[in-house]
């Protein structure tokens, strides 16, 4: 048994929030210079009168998380600190979209084709046209895109029923809610909306996206160049919790992430995405561009909570399973508290989705990824796109059985997913790299499995500090990761490289030793709970020596922006 002297050794790094970029390093503001931060205390009317009484400026509400977002020089900053009723400052500057195709790798249809819209190939390849031609179709399920927007094409906002933008919402304007069009500047939203549930059809009848009757809520908290603010974010997020019950909302797709600062639970955005999935909403968030290296997981999607997409790619053979491979991009796990994570892979690689040739920044920038005979269709690789095929396929899922909570959806997903193992029945990537394996909307429609996904955790104590959660992943001596069972056991995962392996198969039903579910969201010790007063400073010792106390103060250097995430090579 393991108990509370005893250290683990655990991986830290430094972060900012970008939709997979690198993030500016700041200098400390004088005295006059004003400063954008977030400020959070026990309830938001206590942090207002707060903030006030030393003159700054509020310019976000944040409710979900009992927070502000201000400006206010370094004098009235210090003041602020000093303050009863203030519990936590995080900084929230901006930070830009960055990164560039770094080759001329080809764009390729996923076979020939001539139709007016290709065949994208993921809903097949994911098992979703098998259920679209059953008639599961993601009708009647609402999903949240929260990115840059919507482009007005026909595809994305109709559908057999007609008009199916329910609501869209601009943190940037001062109406915020536009009844009928927030232009999608980047095309990045549009591109994962497509992917979400684009209504284009090939004329041998099969759809474009995965979840083509599925009805939209647009949130648009990044810009052209795909620039925002975790205030703006949180900002998006409350909103969307605060209208769940208006437009039914279901399912949120978070296509960006961030390397991260904190321990899961202290950062302001993670608590924001922990509270829309505590309110009913499943939250499908992108493991991250950041990848091969281990300990590479994003915010958000480090919340051991929500379901994290990683990235696997066909290599330009769909109809080859044999040389498909984890994209060499895609994050890798363990979380910094131990978690396995992504949750699963899906399609990323070289993905086929509507964008506006003319009207989109990405598309104006990157003329040579648009399909060359069928030009309202564009090729990006990341796990902004894994993660909106998996979004779409939850979207299935919610309307075969409108009765599933979040949990639920996340346990059929992983107990469906197809591990990608050798022939000779080993894994073939890492559980850190593959997570449970790759998504299989149609198995994971008719999985059965119930309470196997965050078993031993209480979402509700983890928001209100009473508890929080380290997972089963810990590291030797010589750097290897490895799986801790309830019984003090262990099983080796992997030394941290990345092999582009082939000539495996991604086979069903994969069954850890003895029966362990990896996915439980384990308390480290036999049941040990973290407690409100625990030091984690003490306790979790990563290898590099890095240590996170719990006084942690964001707005010493580091800036807090957030954006979509940064583009990749094609794979």
């Amino acid at each position: 048994m393991i108990n509370s002297k005893q250290k683990h050794r655990i991986l830290a790094v430094t972060v900012g929030l970008v939709i997979l970029s690198s993030v500016a390093i700041l200098q400390i503001p004088n005295k006059t210079e004003l400063k954008s931060l977030i400020v959070q205390g026990t309830d938001i009317a206590s942090v207002k009168v707060a903030v006030s009484s030393v003159g700054g400026e509020i310019t976000h509400e944040l409710g979900i998380i009992n927070a502000v977002s201000v400006k206010l020089n370094n004098t009235s900053l210090q003041t602020l600190r000093q303050h009863q009723d203030i519990l936590h400052i995080y900084d929230d500057s901006p930070v830009e979209l960055s990164g560039k195709p770094s080759d001329s790798s080809q764009v390729s249809m996923c076979e020939p084709s001539s139709d007016q819209y290709l065949n994208t190939c993921y809903p097949t390849f994911t098992g979703a046209s098998a259920l679209h031609s059953e008639g599961i179709t993601g009708d009647g399920v609402t999903v949240a895109v929260l990115d840059t927007g919507l482009w007005n094409k026909s595809h994305l906002i109709d559908d057999s029923n007609g008009y199916r933008v329910l609501a869209q919402y601009d943190i940037n304007k001062p109406d915020k809610k536009a009844e009928s069009d927030i232009h999608d500047d980047s095309g990045h939203g549009s591109h994962v909306t497509s992917i979400i549930m684009s209504y284009g059809q090939t004329t041998s009848q099969l759809y474009n996206g995965m979840a083509p009757e599925a009805d939209l809520v647009s949130v648009r908290v990044f810009d052209a160049d795909g620039q925002g603010t975790y205030a703006g974010v949180i900002s998006g997020i409350d909103w969307l919790v605060a209208n769940k019950d208006t437009y039914d909302i279901r399912v949120l797709n978070l296509s960006l992430s961030a390397p991260p600062k904190s321990y899961y639970y202290d950062d302001p955005l993670n608590q924001a995405v922990m509270a829309a999935w505590q309110a009913g909403i499943v939250v499908v968030a992108s493991a991250g561009n950041t990848g091969p290296d281990p300990m590479t997981i994003g915010v958000p999607g480090n919340v051991p909570y929500v379901i994290t997409v990683g990235a696997m790619t066909d290599n330009y053979t769909p109809d080859d399973s044999g040389d498909d491979v984890v994209a060499s991009f895609s994050a890798a796990g363990p979380t910094h508290a131990g978690f396995v994570k992504p949750d699963m892979v899906a399609p990323g690689g070289h993905i086929l989705a509507l964008l506006d040739k003319s009207g989109h920044q990405l598309a104006i920038d990157h003329p040579e990824f648009m399909e060359p005979t069928y030009r309202e269709f564009f090729t990006m690789s990341g796990t902004s796109q894994a993660t909106a095929v998996v979004t779409g396929a939850v979207a299935l899922m919610l309307q075969a059985d409108p009765s599933l909570t979040p949990d639920d959806v996340k346990c059929r997903l992983i107990d469906s997913a197809r591990t990608a193992s050798t022939r000779k029945g080993k894994l073939a990537y890492s559980i850190l790299q593959q997570g449970s394996g790759m998504v299989d909307a149609y198995n994971a429609v008719y999985s059965t499995a119930i309470g196997c996904a965050n078993r031993g955790m209480d979402i509700s104590k983890d928001l209100d500090n009473i508890e929080h959660y380290g997972g089963p992943v810990n590291q030797d001596e010589v750097g290897n990761y490895y799986l801790m069972d309830p019984d003090g056991g262990q099983y080796t995962l992997w030394d941290g490289s990345y092999s582009q392996s082939t000539g495996y198969i991604w086979a069903d039903g994969y069954i850890w030793a003895d029966g362990y579910i990896w996915a439980d969201g384990y308390i480290w010790a036999d049941g040990y709970i973290w407690a409100n007063g625990y030091i984690w400073a003490n306790s979790y010792i990563w290898a590099d020596g890095y240590i996170w106390a719990d006084s942690y103060i964001w707005t010493t250097n580091l800036s807090e922006g957030a954006s979509i995430n940064s583009w990749v090579p094609q794979e």
